[in-house]
């Protein structure tokens, strides 16, 4: 493992030189403008979604502010027995 990165590191520093600047030098700046930023939270699957529009409510208080949502209605059967 030490001889391929030693390898890598001198095939780097081969291709590596080093760049001075005077004052007064002119050069071009690449700038990516969204590649690097750092984004606040987490990102993915486990991203904390709670915020203070999500929260806990008792059941019997949801199923009686949301009772349409808990009707069972009976499966209709034309079976003749």
């Amino acid at each position: 493992m030490q001889a391929a990165h030693d390898r890598q590191k001198s095939y780097a520093d081969l291709k590596c030189k080093p760049i001075e600047f005077q004052v007064g030098d002119k050069f071009m700046l690449k700038v990516s403008p969204w590649k690097g930023v750092v984004h606040f939270g987490k990102q993915g699957k486990l991203n904390p979604r709670r915020g203070p529009e999500f929260t806990w409510e008792r059941e019997n208080q949801f199923r009686k502010k949301y009772a349409h949502l808990f009707t069972k209605t009976a499966p209709s059967s034309s079976v003749a027995s």
